[in-house]
């Protein structure tokens, strides 16, 4: 398992020339430093160029999404990043408390996707999907729905499992982009419950493994691209390092606050990290975090549910869903979300 070990971890950098060169990483960042600095005193190094900017390619900010019945943390798309490898959507769904009866109002109607994955996993409270291939899941805390929507689905998710009783409800919806040779692919759902992705613990951390491939662990979910995504939370104190085998990689503090590169960070902010870094990440508090990236798979378009590598494929799908050429889940199909004027 990839965990931060302290006898490898990235290096203290006082000076260049007496900088302590722990891993090939560390040892490429400080010849980038030396040819930047060519000529520069190196005792304004460190001034200069902190561990931070090291570390980090950039920090975003959540912003506050109204989705009807309540507000969301939406951290991806970014104006200035629109993506982590080939995740294009990430919204945090709380945490809050639901008061009963939980109004249907609150549900979310049935609505269209093309050209994605939806990726929900819950940290408390339950929610039942249905769609149009005929599906009724609930899903529970440390489960996942894993959607795909290809040439063109519909879904609902609503709190019946909630409603009468009311209660606290924490969570993230995520979408992951699919390469171009598969969006178009057959719509699919598959769950997976919480004992079925696998689970790995060590000094002062335990995590799970929603999806792709990390620390040697493979999860179940079927992906189309080299990806990771895990869920781990972590006792003050306790470090852990990124996978270093994809490009793009980021970590949410969903709860608590963490150092990275000396810098600290508090809950609700995205980590995205630089290419070439070596990052650990450190619980300065009981700590939950959400690492995820993978491979880059190129620009694309995005416009309210709908995601494609082609201007053109958006605009069919918003002709399809206003012509209700794209059917209403079996189970769920006396009213939807019609198409709006502008993409939220």
């Amino acid at each position: 398992m990839l965990l931060f070990n302290r006898s490898s971890a990235g290096c203290v950098l006082t000076c260049i020339n007496e900088a302590r060169l722990i891993s090939e990483q560390d040892a490429f960042r400080l010849r980038r430093l030396r040819r930047l600095y060519s000529g520069v005193n190196a005792s304004n190094v460190h001034a200069r160029f902190s561990k931070e900017s090291l570390v980090l390619d950039m920090l975003i900010e959540p912003r506050r999404r109204n989705i009807g019945a309540f507000e969301v943390d939406r951290v991806l798309p970014h104006a200035k990043r629109r993506m982590v490898g080939p995740f294009i959507f990430f919204d945090r769904m709380g945490p809050q408390a639901l008061q009963a009866p939980i109004p249907r109002h609150a549900d979310v109607r049935p609505h269209p996707h093309i050209g994605l994955s939806t990726v929900t996993y819950l940290f408390q409270g339950r929610l039942t999907h249905r769609d149009s291939l005929g599906v009724e899941q609930v899903i529970t805390p440390g489960a996942l729905n894993w959607m795909t929507a290809g040439s063109g689905i519909s879904h609902s998710e609503r709190f019946d499992d909630m409603r009468a009783q009311g209660g606290d409800f924490d969570g993230i919806q995520a979408w992951v982009a699919v390469p171009r040779e598969h969006e178009e692919d057959a719509p699919a759902f598959d769950h997976y419950a919480a004992d079925e992705l696998p689970a790995f613990t060590d000094k002062g951390l335990a995590g799970r493994l929603i999806a792709g491939k990390a620390f040697g662990l493979t999860s179940p979910a079927k992906v189309h691209s080299p990806l990771f995504y895990l869920d781990v939370q972590l006792q003050p104190g306790a470090r852990l390092a990124l996978p270093g085998a994809y490009p793009e990689r980021a970590a949410y503090v969903a709860a608590g606050s963490i150092e990275a590169g000396g810098q600290a960070y508090a809950a609700g902010r995205m980590l995205v990290f630089a290419q070439d870094a070596a990052p650990v990440l450190e619980a300065l508090a009981p700590t939950r975090v959400m690492l995820l990236g993978g491979e880059p798979l190129g620009p694309r378009h995005i416009w309210w549910n709908f995601v494609s590598s082609r201007k053109e494929r958006i605009e069919q799908a918003k002709a399809d869903w206003r012509a209700g050429r794209i059917a209403l889940p079996t189970l769920d199909s006396a009213e939807f979300i019609p198409l709006p004027d502008t993409a939220a």
